[in-house]
C-alpha cells in the first residue's frame, strides 16, 4: 500500500478552499446584518438581494441619502468587525500548514 502525496494535497486543497469560502460567506452575511442594524433597515430584503444578485446589489438596499462612498466606508468598517467576531467564534481562517 502506497501513500499518495498528490491525492492528499488535493484533498487538503479542497478542504481548505471549502473552509475559506464558508468563512467568507459568513463574513459577508454578518457584515450586511451589522449594516442593517446600524442603518435601522430590515435585514430580510438585504439578505434576499445578496442571495439573488450579489453583495453590490445588497449594498444598494441601504438608504440612498448616504451616498456610495459612505455605504462603502461603513461596509469596510463593519466587515472588519464581522471578521473579528467570526474569528473569535470559529477560529482563525488562515489555512493549516502541513509542516
Amino acid at each position: 500500500m502506497v501513500w499518495d502525496l498528490r491525492r492528499a494535497l488535493l484533498r487538503k486543497e479542497e478542504f481548505e478552499s471549502g473552509r475559506l469560502t464558508d468563512f467568507e460567506f459568513r463574513e459577508t452575511v454578518r457584515t450586511l446584518k451589522l449594516m442593517a442594524r446600524a442603518f435601522g433597515a430590515d435585514e430580510a430584503p438585504v439578505l434576499d438581494a445578496l442571495i439573488e444578485h450579489g453583495f453590490e446589489a445588497a449594498l444598494h438596499g441601504f438608504p440612498e441619502m448616504l451616498g456610495e462612498e459612505m455605504r462603502e466606508a461603513v461596509s469596510l468598517r463593519l466587515r472588519k468587525e464581522a471578521r473579528q467576531m467570526l474569528t473569535r467564534e470559529r477560529g482563525d481562517p488562515t489555512p493549516y500548514r502541513l509542516g
